[in-house]
């Protein structure tokens, strides 16, 4: 209990929540949250940031992001009413620094007098720093035992389920969840896109085979394989990722060898995608910022996960969410130990998949276990 007390500030509990809920503090109008990373950093946060705007009523939310979450949420309903573009900053917008334009960032962000400073940007070594010098009146946050103190702090753990480690800290703000996964809404009068048109009363399942650490990717013939059987069924196959990937979905759709599976990667802007995923009938992904998207967006999803990923991002559910997760522990080269992860860990040069064991016919079966389970409650 003493280390209870001293990592909460002195402040009350008034229930539980993911963990305890403590006092709201008085008189917070202006929240800030600081989140970088990408798609997937974004939509872990946005229980937590439900769960503020909820316990902090009439208050306005601003964001810290990047580039791609200004994107995303410009096509989206959200809990955000602002989106500030961080500047680049060590261990919070990797990037060249500019001191003279930091200064005049944190200067800017001081003028906005923000009451309530949120940080979900991992351990706090540079973001606790980083959010101290908002000077809002109060902070929260995360930290590891070499990361500056904030306000109210709860110890940084790597192995924890991120949208859970969040709502911890919205937690310790005062707030309860609202949800305990992200709920997210394409804009009202967003955009729709062609990839996808002409599939009827086909079902669209859309695929995306990449991932920021190729280390999470599924083998590219796997999902050819898939995308074949898929066609075989009768379903629209839509292979997607940005301008890097274009070459792998290209590659994917044309080992396949079907006219039902085409690449729409590299082709869709930020709202061209929201409008696909939520036309989809099942997306299928390694773990990644499109899979997590189209979760929030309530779509069916087939998750290819290693098996420490899914203690920090796999799926609550089960029924619209199935997750296929390898075991491996070692990489498949050198044989280091893969769970010992985060900052400090070894990482070995090898890009070795640690998912290529999953097997095809497996995924396949959720997938048209899915996509029969809706089909037949439309026809109920």
């Amino acid at each position: 209990m003493e280390q209870l007390t001293a990592e909460f500030g002195g402040a009350g509990q008034v229930g539980v929540g993911v963990g305890p809920v403590l006092e709201k503090f008085s008189n917070v109008s202006r929240i800030v949250v600081l989140r970088g990373g990408g798609l997937g950093d974004l939509i872990f946060a946005i229980p937590a940031m439900a769960a503020l705007k909820a316990a902090y009523p009439g208050s306005t939310l601003t964001l810290l992001g990047t580039p791609i979450h200004k994107a995303l949420l410009g096509a989206l309903e959200s809990p955000v009413d602002d989106v500030v573009v961080l500047p680049f900053a060590e261990g919070v917008r990797p990037g060249e620094e500019d001191t003279a334009g930091l200064d005049r960032f944190f200067a800017d962000m001081r003028g906005r007098n923000f009451d309530l400073a949120v940080q979900l940007h991992g351990g706090g070594r540079y973001s606790n720093p980083f959010l101290l010098r908002l000077g809002a009146r109060h902070t929260v946050g995360t930290r590891t035992a070499d990361a500056a103190s904030l306000e109210r702090t709860i110890p940084y753990l790597y192995y924890q389920h991120e949208p859970l480690r969040a709502l911890e800290v919205a937690g310790f703000a005062g707030a309860f969840p609202v949800d305990l996964e992200a709920r997210l809404a394409p804009a009202a009068g967003g955009a729709t896109h062609k990839a996808g048109d002409g599939v009827g009363d086909r079902p669209l399942v859309v695929i995306h085979p990449g991932a920021t650490d190729p280390r999470r990717r599924w083998p590219a013939e796997k999902f050819a394989e898939l995308a074949a059987a898929c066609a075989a069924d009768g379903s629209q196959v839509v292979i997607i990722g940005d301008g890097s990937e274009q070459d792998l979905a290209e590659g994917i759709a044309a080992r396949a060898g079907s006219a039902a599976v085409h690449s729409a990667a590299g082709a869709l802007d930020m709202a061209g995608l929201v409008a696909l995923l939520a036309r989809a009938d099942v997306v299928v992904a390694n773990d990644s910022g499109p899979r997590h998207l189209a979760q929030a967006l309530g779509v069916p999803t087939v998750g290819i996960f290693w098996a420490g990923n899914v203690i920090n991002a796999g799926a609550l559910g089960r029924s619209l969410h199935r997750v296929h997760a390898s075991w491996v522990t070692a990489c498949p080269a050198c044989g280091i130990d893969v769970t010992q992860v985060g900052w400090t860990a070894p990482r070995c040069v090898h890009d070795d998949s640690v998912v290529a064991g999953i097997g095809v016919p497996e995924v396949h079966e959720d997938v048209r276990s899915l996509i029969a389970t809706k089909y037949a409650k439309q026809d109920a």
